[in-house]
């Protein structure tokens, strides 16, 4: 039985004060947890088992001295533990999407249809409205004619219908849904925005997560190796979110069965692009529906989606992902064309 406030005796210590004492024990006593720690701490938090107190203490200590891989390995094992794993094969690519975009549209979103119109089936999940001034995935949806899952089933049934569907974290994972939503109240992000990333609610062979902080790209590799996750790619993305910046160069931190590998994707321009004013996401449809010219979108719908391939092993060198990717989308314009002509 938990023990509120006022049933805690001054000589029964909480379960969970030990975590907030090994984070917090000063520069010489405090240590990180281990993976162990870290599973049985999360544990202790979804299942309500912590004082609101207490929360606030662990994700601030977190939040200031970053997560290892060995913690964030932790942190998934328990909430993957604490919903409904679906392990049927039937998702080819599991896609996060938790940081909104503030600069740019979400073009990557048009780099998983892609993928998914070519029969690449693609789960994409996320969190929308926890930052002001964002632009969230399941808010732009409706632009495109899709409608965001609200079950693991009703995801299953898109998946299986269009190869393609998002589903967002309440509806999985309520609970850690509730603490990313802390953030306008305590002000800063927490482990949740990293691990969420991790969760591939589908079981999928390959997962691919985007991260704005570099530092945080190959503690999320690591990671995905302790989890025994068989294929993973994360890169630093346009704004947090899993899109290639076709202006900047782009590492991409991998794990294949185990084994960990970097590469360096180049810059698609020699100059970068002025961001544009405001976003539009009506553009989203133009530019799918090839109503709407923007070389800056096409290169990044057509870069993500090539170092998808790359990771799918669809192709074996970028530049024959980027030739496959592109081969695509402009074959999207011939059947667009053959359409308007028949």
């Amino acid at each position: 039985m938990k023990l509120t406030h006022h049933e805690q005796t001054p000589y029964q210590e909480h379960p969970f004060a030990e975590i907030v004492r090994i984070l917090g024990k000063g520069k010489k006593g405090s240590r990180p947890l281990t993976q162990e720690e870290a599973c049985r701490a999360m544990s202790m938090i979804l299942a309500d088992q912590v004082l609101p107190v207490q929360l606030g203490a662990f994700l601030m200590l977190m939040r200031v001295k970053e997560e290892t891989p060995e913690e964030l390995a932790g942190f998934v094992q328990a909430a993957r533990a604490s919903f409904k794993i679906v392990d049927d094969g039937i998702v080819d690519l599991d896609w996060s999407s938790y940081a909104g975009k503030r600069r740019h549209l979400p073009w990557f979103l048009l780099s998983a249809l892609l993928l998914a119109e070519n029969g690449i089936t693609v789960f994409m999940h996320g969190a929308s409205g926890h930052s002001a001034g964002r632009l969230y995935t399941e808010n732009v949806l409706g632009y495109l004619g899709l409608k965001p899952a609200r079950s693991q089933a009703e995801a299953k049934q898109q998946l299986t219908q269009q190869h393609f569907s998002y589903l967002s974290l309440e509806h999985f994972c309520p609970k850690l849904h509730e603490i990313i939503e802390l953030r306008p109240i305590l002000g800063l992000r927490s482990p949740v925005h990293t691990l969420v990333r991790l969760l591939n609610p589908f079981n999928a062979a390959y997962s691919i997560q985007g991260i704005f902080h570099p530092s945080y790209r190959p503690v999320h590799q690591q990671a995905a190796a302790l989890l025994n996750q068989a294929h993973m790619a994360v890169l630093k993305g346009e704004g947090g979110e899993t899109e290639r910046n076709p202006d900047m160069e782009c590492l991409v931190q991998s794990v294949h069965h185990g084994e960990l590998s970097d590469e360096v994707w180049p810059a698609l321009f020699p100059r970068r692009h002025i961001k544009p004013e405001q976003l539009e996401p009506e553009q989203l449809a133009q530019i799918w529906q090839g109503r709407y010219d923007d070389e800056f979108a096409e290169a990044s719908i057509i870069g993500t989606a090539a170092v998808a391939l790359k990771l799918l092993g669809k192709a074996d060198t970028q530049a024959s992902a980027h030739e496959l990717a592109t081969a695509w989308w402009l074959g999207r314009d011939r059947q667009r064309y053959d359409r308007k002509h028949q």
